[in-house]
């Protein structure tokens, strides 16, 4: 069995869900020879998420900012997390509810993700800046 682990930074984004599956892919070249195995990816963040759904139509990822802006709105008075601003405390709530990692089979040399399925960013704050993955897989 082997390991093999990396931090990597994405880039700034706005706010929204976004596809990164392509560059996530590109940082595991070590698993190439590997007929089986797992790949865990983790954001090292608490106001952004990641998940997996589907890739090929952009309104999927436009109706999950919708849905997530309506059931955890910004400026509600009950919060009394609110001095990094409107949008904090909601992302903290977005981020817990959608999770910190993600699991993935390697088969084959390739993350075992299903025809549809993609890796998300969930950025949740309007300015988030730029996010820290590690992602760890172990197989042979």
């Amino acid at each position: 069995m082997e390991i093999v682990q990396q931090q990597v930074t994405l880039r700034a984004r706005p706010r929204g869900f976004h596809l990164i599956t392509t560059e996530i892919e590109d940082c595991l070249s070590a698993i190439a020879e590997w007929n089986a195995g797992i790949c865990q990816i983790f954001i090292q963040h608490t106001s952004a998420s990641l998940t997996l759904n589907e890739n090929a139509d952009p309104t999927v990822r436009m109706d999950f900012e919708t849905y997530f802006n309506k059931a955890v709105p910004e400026n509600d008075p009950d919060y009394r997390h609110d001095y990094e601003g409107a949008d904090d405390m909601p992302a903290h709530i977005k981020s817990s509810l959608m999770g910190a990692s993600v699991i993935i089979p390697i088969r084959n040399g390739r993350l075992a993700l299903g025809t549809w399925q993609g890796i998300y960013l969930c950025e949740h704050r309007n300015r988030g800046g730029n996010r820290r993955l590690l992602i760890t897989a172990w197989g042979s």
